[in-house]
């Protein structure tokens, strides 16, 4: 485990966003992402410092968390989430805690959560909800409205 855990940048007066004096915003490149995928993202940052007793009662987990995709979802919000606020040396890292992690943790962790078939060793395809189909008008497409020609 590296003991770059937690890597956000030290506190500044001026956002890395924001364009130096004399610079135009669109010449600026973006920051560089720390990780390059939502897996090594959730293996090298989010597990290892998100530690909790996962006893299947209290909190339940799936090896293959992939296969979920609320879970990707979530995790991959995280991972954005993270990416961006670790540039905020001031308050990016308990924002990202508070705002972020703590909340799609405790939704993923849930023993009636995304894992909620699931144990640690074994994954279960989760139930999908079936929706009915709206009646025909109530949910009008904005793409196909303003298309009509008289």
């Amino acid at each position: 485990m590296s003991n770059n855990i937690g890597r956000f940048s030290p506190a500044s007066s001026t956002s890395e966003t924001e364009a130096p004096a004399g610079k135009p915003a669109e010449e600026q490149k973006p920051p560089e992402l720390v990780y390059g995928s939502t897996e090594e993202f959730l293996h090298e940052q989010l597990l290892p410092t998100y530690v909790r007793d996962v006893d299947g009662r209290a909190a339940k987990w799936c090896s293959g968390w992939y296969f979920h995709p609320e879970a990707v979802s979530r995790v991959e919000a995280l991972w954005r989430a993270w990416e961006h606020l670790r540039l905020d040396g001031a308050t990016g890292i308990s924002v990202s805690w508070k705002d972020h992690a703590d909340h799609h943790m405790s939704v993923l962790l849930d023993p009636r959560g995304p894992f909620y078939k699931c144990d640690m060793q074994k994954h279960r395809d989760p139930d999908h909800l079936e929706p009915q189909k709206a009646p025909a008008g109530w949910f009008p497409d904005v793409w196909n409205q303003g298309s009509n020609t008289t």
